[in-house]
């Protein structure tokens, strides 16, 4: 099996992976991705390699492990098949002619701190807002409610996609909407940024311009999300901190 690493810290877990079979290589095809950190390395693997498997550690620089979770168990449990494999939903926003995806969110942040920026909202050709007016204005997958969704929000959700209004004029915060939903966000005053989970690249958005945002035909494929996610380890990182 031929892996590549994504992660600050290879040295930590490539001799450990080799142990076990795994041919780690620079160059070529891998037949898995292996995000050594967080989450934010998970979802840099799934931007860098789309399509290709990914197979998640927590770094024990920055994340405590519990004992059922060990780098070594985790490994053999991959190896021996058993993981298991998810499929992750991600979203997929269309602005003139091209296609960002995102594994945990699409945000439209305001580009002038000092004024909001104004929207018209579409779901499934309703009108939701004529116009709302907010610091941001964001898109969510179940996966990424953990994240500045729930931040804003103060909730997480399990299925469908989430919207955040991030100080927005209405007071409103949050809603839910079915996975098939598609939206249609036209901005009537800008300028705003949009970013993409937690990609750098921040496209520049202005009045009049549209973005439609659905569910993505492209899953991630991630195995042990579940030990990934695993609570007892999130409880012995909040204790870290």
């Amino acid at each position: 099996m031929k892996a590549v690493v994504v992660s600050n810290y290879p040295e930590d877990i490539v001799p450990l992976l080799e142990q076990y079979g795994v041919e780690v290589i620079q160059n070529g095809a891998p037949d898995i991705v292996i995000s050594y950190g967080g989450d934010g390395s998970l979802l840099v693997a799934e931007r860098t390699f789309k399509g290709i498997p990914k197979f998640p550690i927590r770094d024990t620089q920055t994340s405590p492990l519990c004992k059922k979770h060990s780098h070594e168990n985790l490994i053999k449990y991959f190896v021996s098949g058993r993981l298991q494999k998810s499929n992750m939903m991600k979203l997929s926003a269309s602005f003139h002619g091209r296609e960002i995806l995102a594994l945990n969110d699409i945000f439209i942040h305001n580009y002038n701190r000092v004024s909001a920026i104004r929207y018209k909202i579409t779901i499934d050709g309703d009108v939701y807002s004529k116009e709302a007016a907010s610091d941001s204005f964001g898109i969510a997958t179940p996966h990424g409610s953990t994240a500045y969704f729930r931040s804003i929000t103060g909730t997480i959700f399990r299925v469908g996609i989430g919207m955040a209004f991030s100080n927005s004029r209405e007071r409103e915060d949050h809603i839910i909407i079915p996975e098939d939903s598609i939206i249609c966000i036209k901005i009537l005053r800008g300028p705003a940024m949009m970013v993409a989970d937690n990609s750098s690249d921040a496209i520049s958005v202005d009045s009049e311009d549209e973005i439609i945002v659905c569910k993505s035909s492209k899953d991630a494929i991630v195995y042990g999300l579940k030990e990934f996610m695993c609570t007892d380890c999130r409880n012995l990182r909040h204790k870290r901190i």
